[in-house]
C-alpha cells in the first residue's frame, strides 16, 4: 500500500464564503495558513488544513469605512474572536472515494476551540505530485457560539435576521512532500 503526503500550498488555496440575510447576502474570502492531504494507492485518505481567520475578508462592500466596520464585526465575539481564536482548523476523519474525482469528506470543524462533525462532497484530482480539491461545507454558525441575530436566539428580527447557515467554498492546491 503507497502512502504519499501533500503539503497545501496557501498561496494557491482558499476559502470563499458567503452569509446571507433576509435583504440580502455578503461574501468574501479567507486564507488557508498551511495543512496536509495524504493519498493511499491514488485515493485520498486523511488530511487536515488551517484556516487563518484574521485574513477574513468582506468583497461585496465597497465602501472602505463600511468595509472596515463589518471586518471588525466579524472579526469580534459575535462572530470569529479573531484575537482568542486567530485560528480554525479542519481535520478529514474519512474520505469516502465515490468513483472519479468523487468524493464524499466527513471531517472535524474547530471555530473558536469548539469542534463539529461536518459532512461534505467534493472533487479531489490526484495527478502525479500535485493534488487540487474543491468542496462547498455549508456551516450552522450557532453551532460555534455565533449567535447575533440567528432567529434561533432573538426573536422580532425582522430583515435584520442573519441566517444560521453560511457557505465556505473550500478551493486547496497541495503538493507531493520527499
Amino acid at each position: 500500500m503507497e502512502t504519499k503526503t501533500f503539503a497545501v500550498e496557501g498561496s494557491q488555496s482558499n476559502i470563499d464564503w458567503t452569509g446571507k440575510k433576509v435583504t440580502g447576502a455578503h461574501n468574501g474570502t479567507i486564507d488557508i495558513k498551511a495543512g496536509e492531504l495524504t493519498v493511499q494507492n491514488g485515493n485520498l485518505s486523511g488530511g487536515n488544513f488551517i484556516i487563518d481567520t484574521t485574513s477574513i475578508k468582506i468583497l461585496d462592500i465597497t465602501d472602505p469605512a463600511t468595509n472596515e466596520q463589518f471586518a471588525g464585526h466579524l472579526f469580534s465575539a459575535d462572530f470569529f474572536s479573531t484575537e482568542n481564536f486567530p485560528e480554525a482548523s479542519f481535520v478529514i476523519t474519512t474520505a469516502d472515494h465515490l468513483g472519479s474525482d468523487s468524493y464524499l469528506i466527513t471531517g472535524d470543524l474547530t471555530i473558536k476551540g469548539i469542534t463539529h462533525e461536518v459532512t461534505f462532497p467534493a472533487q479531489v484530482h490526484v495527478s502525479g505530485d500535485k493534488i487540487t480539491a474543491s468542496g462547498k461545507v455549508i456551516v450552522d454558525r450557532t453551532r460555534y457560539e455565533m449567535k447575533f441575530r440567528s432567529g434561533n436566539f432573538f426573536t422580532n428580527l425582522g430583515d435584520t435576521l442573519i441566517y444560521n447557515e453560511f457557505e465556505l467554498e473550500v478551493q486547496l492546491t497541495a503538493f507531493a512532500t520527499l
